[in-house]
């Protein structure tokens, strides 16, 4: 039988790493299962300016390197691995994975959300050195740039609207001849002197030199018109995706599949708790995942002390 762990985190992004941490120094001796994206989102980001502490920045991934570095001096215990199912309808909970099979009697889920990109080739090269799937993150890059925003939904119009803060111009690329945002944020964005349109269109293609994008091919779905867009940066707007397959049927999602959270972290069911992006689709950021996985973390150890005697070693 599998030895059983008083935690188990599936995920290594800053909310799992920030729990193994915290879970760590409680002396809990957890055990992290990184996943196929070990490090989460930021592995894919080059500098960051707005994590504290980090007065003149840190590329992403050796922030996740020095992250994960200190979950392992105070005991947690990492493996590069992939989870394929997981039993959360029975105590201990069982986490499987293609060589192991783990008993946890509490469960961190930290398996984040993934950005929706384009699908273009050679898209994904791109990422931090000039695409980018958040605004909030990147925008300070782009001051005195012109760039594009590609999507038609509310949220892309809140990313158009925060980027002219930095840019000289942003182009809304959206494949319809409408946009899916709310009236609300149609008005406040077409208000918006520095936002152009292209309706209608779709990005074919991303251009770079020397490191950085310097331009889009972007088709006119109804004439087949292709135009050249110089622009420096693209920020892909079209949602994410939360990783919660493995979840569904047992836990409370909501409709777009994220895990419903109550009391902070907690899940619909007792033991198992959320943090970062897979229970987040509001605020999305490096600083918020770690907080809600420092709140996992100290709720797991009060719920394991609550756990009767008996049920310890089940």
């Amino acid at each position: 039988m599998a030895s059983l762990r008083n935690v188990v985190i599936i995920g290594s992004g800053p909310a799992g790493l920030t729990a193994a941490l915290y879970t760590a120094r409680a002396n809990l001796q957890p055990l992290v299962i990184e996943g196929i994206e070990a490090g989460g989102q930021l592995m894919l980001t080059t500098l960051v300016e707005n994590f504290p502490g980090h007065r003149e920045g840190i590329m992403g991934p050796d922030l996740m390197t020095e992250m994960r570095a200190q979950a392992e001096k105070f005991g947690a215990e990492l493996i590069q691995s992939h989870v394929t199912t997981v039993d959360v309808c029975t105590h201990p909970f069982v986490i499987k994975t293609s060589e192991a099979e783990y008993r946890a009697k509490t469960l961190i889920i930290a398996t984040g959300a993934s950005a929706r990109l384009l699908g273009l080739p050679g898209e994904r090269q791109w990422v931090g050195h000039g695409v980018s799937t958040c605004a909030t993150c990147d925008g300070y890059f782009f001051r005195g740039h012109e760039i594009a925003v590609v999507g038609g939904g509310d949220s892309a119009m809140e990313e158009a609207v925060f980027l002219t803060r930095f840019a000289t111009k942003v182009t809304v690329i959206h494949r319809r001849d409408s946009l899916r945002a709310s009236k609300i944020m149609q008005d406040k964005a077409r208000a918006n002197q520095k936002i152009a349109w292209m309706l209608e269109s779709a990005v074919e293609d991303i251009h770079g030199a020397d490191g950085a994008v310097t331009a889009i091919t972007v088709r006119n779905i109804k004439t087949g018109a292709m135009t050249n867009l110089p622009v420096t940066g693209v920020f892909v707007a079209i949602g994410h995706t939360p990783n919660t397959s493995l979840f569904k049927g047992q836990l409370e999602l909501d409709a777009n599949g994220y895990i419903i959270t109550h009391d902070g972290p907690k899940t619909s069911i007792a033991g198992v708790f959320a943090c970062g992006d897979v229970q987040d689709h509001i605020y999305r950021q490096a600083i918020t995942a770690a907080g809600s996985g420092c709140m996992a973390a100290i709720d797991a150890e009060h719920y394991l002390d609550s756990i009767p005697e008996h049920l310890q070693s089940a």
